[in-house]
């Protein structure tokens, strides 16, 4: 293994998931809803990789396919080199303390039988992580590092704020001692005050356990944040990936640019060259032939419909899917 691949805690290659779609009388496979479709990306260690892309493109199904949560229909995730669908369920256990997540609801991820320090400390018993006489100290540093009080151990989940919930779902990610851990919308229930709250913990946290994050988000102002390389995912693929700074400065895909000129900005007196994106998102069940953006792409060409485009590299590792850079 080279050095470049010791940086990368994570690559993920060819990944599909699929759903089968059944009907009929017999009730058999009628075709697939292809969620994730051939998406490719690696993430150095101490990073953060934005998601972005419209609600149902495949973000959150990416997230849980690399952890396992579900399982995939083709391609490799590798973590620290090695293979995680080829992990043995003892193996693919040792790996769940070091692959966690935190999930979009913080309420519904949260059971409302047991108090905060149960449900923090419930996998750190679990994996025997701590000496049973360091327990207690050691939930209580988690919640504090958290921005959590040791008297919200005997609370319930219903006694606390949505950003103090959230608060809780980093904690219990964090007690693992995870170096990678996958965001999916963590913010986007949240006022936006409490929003940059949250942001900030992640980020401090990040930097004093050199974490590496996945952050799922359809919020770009956040993205672009917290994020030092981005992934703009359309229709279960990614059309665009590069460093934040470079996409931010010059999207390339028209999707993208689409997307960017969504962002609302504070001076009134700047005027945004809105592209309004026309048509509905094609069925994943069904997505169209060629460039699956063409039915909505307004510099459509004759060769989008009928061939798709494969990545490109424009420098600096800023890759883009489209026609549009054939011959560049």
């Amino acid at each position: 293994m080279n050095q470049t691949e010791k940086d990368n805690i994570l690559e993920v290659s060819h990944l599909k998931k699929y759903f089968p779609v059944k009907g009929g009388m017999f009730g058999g496979v009628t075709g697939n809803v292809k969620a994730v479709d051939d998406v490719s990306f690696t993430i150095k260690r101490g990073t953060t990789m934005g998601l972005v892309g419209e609600s149902g493109c495949g973000k959150s199904t990416t997230g849980r396919t690399i952890l396992r949560l579900i399982e995939k229909t083709d391609g490799t995730v590798l973590f620290n080199g090695e293979d995680v669908n080829s992990a043995s369920r003892k193996r693919l256990r040792e790996l769940r303390t070091k692959m966690q997540i935190i999930f979009q609801d913080p309420y519904s991820s949260l059971s409302p039988r047991l108090p905060i320090g149960e449900i923090i400390g419930e996998a750190v018993r679990e994996h025997n992580l701590v000496p049973k006489d360091q327990y207690n100290d050691y939930i209580t540093q988690v919640m504090l590092n958290c921005g959590l009080q040791e008297y919200h151990k005997d609370r319930y989940p219903h006694e606390f704020s949505g950003g103090q919930r959230q608060r809780i779902c980093i904690a219990r990610a964090l007690a693992l001692k995870p170096e990678f851990i996958v965001c999916d919308e963590p913010v986007s229930a949240l006022d936006v005050s409490i929003q940059a709250q949250i942001i900030n913990l992640l980020k401090d946290l990040q930097e004093k356990m050199n974490l590496t994050y996945l952050f799922i988000s359809h919020d770009l102002s956040v993205v672009e944040h917290v994020s030092d390389t981005i992934g703009v995912m359309y229709l279960g693929g990614l059309v665009e990936t590069g460093n934040t700074a470079d996409i931010f400065k010059e999207p390339l895909h028209p999707y993208t640019k689409a997307l960017f000129s969504a962002i609302p900005m504070p001076d009134p007196d700047v005027k945004i060259n809105r592209i309004i994106l026309e048509g509905d998102i094609p069925s994943p069940a069904n997505p169209p032939s060629g460039c699956k953006f063409h039915t909505r792409c307004k510099e459509c060409m004759g060769i989008c419909k009928e061939q798709e485009p494969v990545a490109k590299d424009m420098g600096n590792g800023h890759m883009v899917k489209c026609h549009l850079y054939d011959d560049k």
